[in-house]
């Protein structure tokens, strides 16, 4: 006979009941287990209100600027989950960069990402001097997979827009084991795509504070309640 499978039991509350929920079908992944947690979706975020609202399991925080800690910092104390920071790896590189991680570590970062064009010198480095994983930022087929596991990253993010699985698919004929994290867009069937050729968890690029805004202000202009 077989066993029904159970639900899970769920509490929303009332004024927290409209947090940003990650696709189900994220669910399906593997995930990545670091320091005995499971991680199976990361929001892309530096927003400290929606890292706040959301029910992702990690945080990928990155933004087009030099890293500067104390933006970590902020994040880092803000944040109710694992958040993995953007150190640098293009414009920002050599020692900076080794002691922009090293403090992201210190202040208690789960992992450092970065750049596509982060030389692997730079990654041998940080390998030697971190104990938390380097993730590293995968954007096309052309890039030497091989070269970057040598040189010690723990993680490929994947982030090649239409090509993302076809990238997926090259990282995962080279290692069956290494960790791949990757984008998937919001369509259902694009997640389950990505899942089935490799990836073990997926990052989830949410709306915006103004997109969420919209609606709301909308109802409070046609007089309704929240």
């Amino acid at each position: 006979m077989k066993s029904k499978k159970q639900e899970v039991p769920e509490y929303n509350g009332f004024l927290r009941k409209n947090v940003i929920r990650l696709p189900e079908e994220i669910e399906q992944c593997t995930g990545i287990r670091i320091f005995g947690k499971l991680l199976r979706s990361f929001v892309f975020s530096t927003d400290v209100a929606i890292i706040r609202n959301c029910n992702a399991d990690a945080v990928i925080s990155v933004y087009p600027f030099t890293p500067q800690p104390i933006i970590t910092h902020a994040l880092i104390l803000a944040a109710d989950k694992p958040i993995f920071c953007g150190v640098g790896g293009g414009l920002t590189t050599g020692e900076r960069a080794v002691e922009i991680a090293l403090d992201a570590e210190f202040q208690g970062a789960m992992g450092v990402v970065l750049n596509k064009p982060t030389p692997n010198t730079l990654i041998k480095k940080l390998k030697k001097t971190l104990e938390i994983p380097i993730v590293i930022t995968v954007v096309s087929e052309d890039e030497d997979f091989e070269a970057r596991l040598r040189a010690g990253v723990d993680i490929f993010n994947v982030s090649g827009a239409a090509k993302t699985v076809d990238i997926v698919k090259k990282i995962r004929s080279i290692s069956k084991d290494i960790s791949i994290l990757a984008t998937s867009g919001k369509q259902p069937e694009n997640i389950v795509e990505v899942i089935k050729y490799g990836a073990n968890a997926i990052s989830y690029t949410p709306p915006t504070t103004g997109e969420l805004f919209k609606p709301i202000m909308e109802r409070y202009r046609r007089g309704e309640d929240y």
